[in-house]
């Protein structure tokens, strides 16, 4: 079946229908690539905006995109109507499947909606060499986006273990927003 195009939308602007049909575009090549290629746009945008915007600027618009992605992702991908349970086993299963990491729920408190959750394997950084820092500013948008459009409540989300400071798994912490 042919995706639907949004008319009159330019390229700069994200529409997720305008991803395309992968599988027709790249017959021959399908679907997957390898991580590095993910990793080499990834990690050039990121110095080219560093070296615009400064570091902290240039993390804050890989959160700001990681967090359009994640809202995306979730309206399109996951099931938003489900129980909290199902929900994330909704989300561990495409998160494993579109080999992005393995998720895993570490703690949930059900009053405050606060969390910690780990992603094992993550696209974004396992196997980056150690530089006692944390690197998944992406993923922090990523994971806010996905929870804000499951729950309706704005998240703060900070990576707290990363590989490239040295653990085996990307931790996050999720604190929800109180309306005020």
């Amino acid at each position: 079946m042919a995706n639907v195009f949004k008319k009159n939308i330019p390229h700069s602007t994200f529409a997720w229908e305008n991803l395309g049909d992968v599988k027709e575009g790249r017959g021959d090549l399908g679907e997957d690539m390898p991580v590095i290629v993910y990793r080499l746009m990834q990690y050039t945008m990121l110095d080219v905006l560093a070296r615009a915007h400064g570091e902290e600027q240039a993390n804050e618009y890989f959160r700001q995109a990681g967090f359009l992605a994640g809202s995306e992702f979730a309206k399109n991908v996951l099931r938003l109507d489900v129980d909290f349970n199902a929900f994330v086993a909704d989300l561990q299963k495409a998160l494993q499947e579109m080999k992005i990491g393995i998720l895993r729920m570490e703690a949930f408190d059900a009053e405050t909606g606060n969390l910690v959750l780990t992603v094992g394997q993550d696209l974004d950084c396992s196997g980056l060499p150690v530089t006692n820092e944390t690197v998944c500013n992406y993923d922090e948008g990523f994971i806010a986006g996905i929870l804000e459009a499951y729950t309706g409540t704005k998240y703060v989300v900070r990576e707290v273990d990363c590989w490239a400071n040295g653990d085996r798994v990307c931790r996050f912490s999720g604190i929800a927003q109180k309306a005020i």
